[in-house]
């Protein structure tokens, strides 16, 4: 028998959640841009620093060491990912880092007569990476717009977009301003229906759902371990033969085989390490949480399927977060929540909120906030495009309420309270 989901116990794993401000204990909803680190990812950094620091390919046991560290990590974002191979997995200093690279080896294949395709749902790091690439080769940017009554992107009219030209589609997984989830299978199909590559950010998404490469059928897909309860890091999946036939720019003679080949200079260990530690956090979850999902098999197998049973009861506990905060957030005089607002859609949407308040600034909502120990973020979060269709990014942005699985019920009310006290100022 599995235990019932409780944010609170697994709030005991986490320190910085802890902290106090003015005497109440704060409240981290600021998650997209960085979640909070459990203390075995934060023992699992020290402990690499303090036993194994080095560079690998020496023959001595720190070096053989960090290569067993960075194949491990390599190995669990595999199974997260629920990649084929560990060598699929390739990381880097961040997602945009990752991205800047790949597109610069993508470009590199591309005429002026070619073309590509990017959102206006997606962050700049999944946007500008390409066209700045285009513009240089001559390659036309096609955009593929998003509903602005609900800020779902517009995947059908994907078709008439697609041509016998289209190199690439660049697409977000869930939007990190107003959280939308987009149906990347269908994308896949279709892009690829058309001879196109699809290049998918998943920043945003990690947190919240399961991510499976091989059911999506996605050529290369991007997250940030920071996202995920993890350090800064980023990770890059690629399909093998993609990675190997491709040709990236490094320096010699650094290995001519990916990943390897993918991973300019050397790369912070100790943060490899932490990123080991956060899919095993999620995979205790599992144990704890997941029911069938806690068996206590080694395999590849077993450890994918823990992480299925965490992810889970994450996005259910999620759930039921995102549709307390809609029921109470219409108690609030002025309030504005962009995005899915639908109870019977949170499936569609990941629980965070981008809003507006009647007669006060993003930014003066977050000031007032965070001086009460409530963390949101305010502004555009590199959702450039977003804030744009939307009219809204020469007036600030808005406010982002990001909840995670170590958010409570009792979170939300603070926050509400918080923000009616706001409004009768």
């Amino acid at each position: 028998m599995s235990a019932t989901f409780d944010p609170n116990i697994v709030r005991e794993h986490f320190p910085g959640l802890k902290r106090q401000i003015d005497g109440k204990t704060a409240v981290f909803l600021d998650g997209p841009g960085g979640t909070q680190t459990p203390l075995k990812v934060i023992e699992a950094m020290s402990a690499y620093l303090r036993q194994n620091n080095s560079n690998i390919g020496g023959a001595f046991v720190t070096s053989k060491n960090t290569g067993w560290t960075a194949y491990i990590a390599r190995l669990a974002m595999a199974d997260l990912f629920n990649a084929r191979l560990p060598e699929e997995i390739v990381f880097g200093q961040n997602m945009t880092s990752l991205t800047m690279a790949m597109s610069r080896a993508l470009g590199r294949t591309w005429k002026e007569s070619d073309e590509i395709i990017v959102t206006h749902l997606d962050h700049d790091a999944n946007i500008t990476p390409w066209t700045l690439v285009a513009a240089e080769r001559g390659v036309t940017v096609k955009w593929l717009e998003f509903d602005s009554q609900d800020c779902t992107l517009r995947v059908d009219d994907l078709q008439n977009l697609l041509s016998e030209r289209t190199k690439l589609v660049a697409v977000t997984y869930a939007s990190n301003a107003v959280g939308s989830i987009v149906d990347v299978a269908k994308v896949c199909e279709m892009a690829h229906q058309a001879g196109a590559l699809v290049f998918v950010d998943a920043v945003h998404y990690a947190p919240h759902g399961i991510i499976d490469v091989q059911a999506l059928d996605c050529d290369f897909l991007v997250s940030s371990a920071y996202k995920f309860f993890g350090p800064h890091t980023g990770v890059m999946f690629g399909k093998y033969d993609l990675l190997d036939s491709l040709d990236a720019y490094k320096v010699r003679p650094a290995p001519d085989k990916p990943p390897g080949k993918w991973e300019t200079g050397t790369p912070s260990y100790e943060s490899l390490a932490g990123v080991q530690a956060a899919v095993e956090y999620l995979e205790d979850i599992g144990r704890q949480f997941g029911g069938l999902a806690s068996s206590g098999s080694d395999t590849r197998e077993a450890r994918r399927y823990r992480l299925l049973g965490a992810l889970q009861v994450i996005k259910q506990h999620e759930e039921s977060i995102g549709a307390y905060f809609l029921h109470k957030a219409v108690t609030v005089p002025g309030l504005r929540v962009f995005g899915i607002t639908d109870i019977e859609r949170l499936g569609e949407r990941t629980p965070t909120f981008a809003i507006s308040l009647e007669g006060h600034t993003p930014r003066d909502v977050a000031k007032f906030l965070g001086d009460r120990g409530i963390f949101v973020w305010d502004g555009h979060y590199y959702a450039v495009a977003v804030m744009d269709r939307l009219g809204l990014l020469d007036q600030g942005g808005l406010v982002r309420i990001g909840f995670v699985h170590y958010n409570t019920l009792e979170e939300v009310d603070r926050l509400i309270d918080a923000l009616g006290n706001l409004t009768t100022n």
